[in-house]
């Protein structure tokens, strides 16, 4: 058994009972205990969060996501810059992107950035906003559950903050050949960079699943009493984190009505089939050209390493830095991290080769999930520089087929992060009682660290 710990400040009046819950981390079953307002859980194995809470659980996320929205429609529906060169002058907003990839007929490519820069945020927004409403008001409008559930997943592809930092990158590279404003749109993005992590932070998102239950749309009846003891056959839900059997429900959670698993199923195989997919196109993504630039008739075709060599020539080196970061290193960083991990689970021929430095494959895996977003920032850039650059013979700036391999790459190593299950790497060192049937006191697992995050 674990031991459970906590260091608290004042911690104040409890607001959350305790409750079983499974650590997606590591697949440990544990009780996360009563905790007073603006505390963290982590659980006591491998340090993966459990639950985070608030002081106003949904009411600074509703304004905050509000604003959120009126800052959005400034972004789509403003300037966001006016470059100028040869007497030309050249207004875009952020839709001229995607426009313009459709006339190079990289559609595909204009589809995913529309997606991740407006679709994405705006279902995301919307679906919040909703839910945050509809738990406010006497009568609750219909399926809070089902909409809550979409605008988290929307999280995942919802890429403003990537973006923001796309306009700085093509703003600093633009500097040489055209001269440059600023637009409404750029200062809002940045206001909304902020919004959006600050209304992330102060939401709580089990407060919300709580709340739910509490107005009755849950998908099945719920216990009176939550269990605080493990059941052979529970599972976690990955979507509310309600710790239930879902054999007993038709496969579902009773409380938000997802699928629940055991286990992410036939995890190692799609993981090792999207990373195949990934490294096969990792290849053109670097030996295709991304922009092809032409001034005064004169130009060629450019690779991404080709403008990390350009930004180093023209001594950008933190912007070079920063480009071959994302672009180059972050995807096989991706690669490699999800690699090793398949291999870790999969090919080790004992408990204990596989549990050698268990917890830090566990952190590694959440950082191989978080980052892959962030090199979607050359995406971005790319598609700015072709719509803000489009002077005739003066100077142009074209996308290239490498862009579209490379934004391939980026999507399918995401859902190859999606698809594996962290918890399979201490299932392969028998760290997981649960799973070969041992008694039940060793299934109950412990209790987890409790913090102050405020």
């Amino acid at each position: 058994m674990l031991r459970a710990f906590a260091v608290r400040r004042d911690p104040g009046p409890l607001v959350t009972p305790p409750q079983l819950r499974e650590c997606h981390g590591c697949g440990l079953f544990q009780i996360v205990p009563a905790m007073a307002a603006n505390m963290r859980s982590d659980c006591e194995r491998c340090g993966t969060p459990l639950r985070a809470t608030r002081a106003d659980p949904t009411g600074h996320c509703l304004a905050l996501t509000f604003a959120s929205l009126v800052l959005f429609a400034v972004l789509w529906l403003s300037m966001l810059m006016k470059v100028s060169t040869a007497g030309i002058v050249h207004e875009t907003t952020i839709l001229s992107g995607p426009a313009e990839l459709v006339r190079h007929g990289l559609w595909p490519l204009a589809i995913a950035i529309s997606f991740t820069t407006a679709f994405a945020p705006l279902i995301k927004f919307a679906g919040t906003l909703y839910v945050l409403v509809g738990l406010r008001m006497h009568t609750a409008p219909p399926n809070l559950r089902g909409v809550f559930i979409i605008a988290r997943r929307m999280g995942t592809w919802a890429m403003l903050e990537v973006l923001l930092l796309g306009v700085f990158v093509a703003f600093t590279k633009l500097g040489d050949l055209v001269t440059i404003e600023l637009g409404p749109a750029v200062y809002a993005l940045a206001i909304l960079t902020v919004v959006i992590v600050w209304a992330e932070l102060s939401l709580d998102p089990q407060a919300v699943w709580e709340e739910i239950e509490r107005r009755g749309q849950t998908h099945a009846p719920m216990p009176p009493v939550a269990p605080l003891e493990y059941r052979p056959g529970a599972a976690g839900c990955e979507e509310c984190k309600l710790v239930c059997v879902p054999a007993e429900h038709d496969g579902r959670c009773p409380r938000c009505g997802a699928r629940v698993h055991d286990r992410k199923p036939d995890s190692l195989n799609r993981t090792l089939a999207l990373v195949i997919a990934g490294a096969v196109l990792y290849v053109p993504a670097n030996v295709y050209p991304v922009l092809t630039v032409i001034q005064l008739g004169a130009g060629e075709p450019s690779t991404i390493m080709g403008g990390v060599e350009e930004l180093v020539s023209s001594k950008m080196y933190p912007l070079a830095l920063l480009v071959f970061f994302a672009s180059v290193l972050v995807p096989l960083f991706k690669l490699i991290g999800l690699v090793s991990m398949i291999s870790a689970t999969a090919l080790t021929g004992t408990a204990e080769r596989a549990g050698v430095l268990l917890r830090q494959r566990t952190q590694l895996y959440f950082i191989v999930a978080w980052i892959g977003r962030w090199s979607m920032v050359d995406i971005f850039m790319e598609s700015l520089l072709g719509a803000l650059v489009q002077f005739g013979r003066a100077v142009t700036i074209d996308p290239g087929m490498g862009a579209l391999a490379f934004c391939a790459v980026v999507i399918v190593t995401i859902f190859a992060a999606e698809a594996f299950d962290p918890r399979l790497m201490w299932d392969a060192a028998a760290r997981n009682p649960h799973r070969q049937s041992l008694p039940s006191a060793a299934q109950r697992g412990g209790a987890p660290r409790v913090i102050p995050t405020g």
